[in-house]
């Protein structure tokens, strides 16, 4: 028998995998309607994930997309961004 994955556990994958995840995308991908939930839930956890607001570039609607900082990833974006 195999155990059911959580929410939690499928959204820290896909942030590991991809770098980053937005409400949208929970939704589509996980039926998560509560991506900002599981994002505190990672982050009492102790993973690093940063949020950034973004534009909705038809209606000008802001929503949130996070950004895993975890690792290696952390230390490159570290780089690119002390590059700049």
């Amino acid at each position: 028998m195999t155990k059911k994955q959580t929410q939690n556990s499928l959204i820290l994958k896909h942030l590991q995998e991809n770098g980053k995840i937005n409400p949208l995308e929970s939704l589509n991908l996980y039926g998560c309607f509560r991506l900002g939930a599981r994002i505190f839930n990672l982050r009492q956890e102790g993973h690093n994930i940063e949020t950034v607001r973004k534009k909705n570039g038809v209606k000008g609607n802001t929503f949130a997309e996070y950004i895993y900082k975890d690792g290696r990833q952390m230390d490159l974006m570290d780089r690119i961004n002390n590059d700049n």
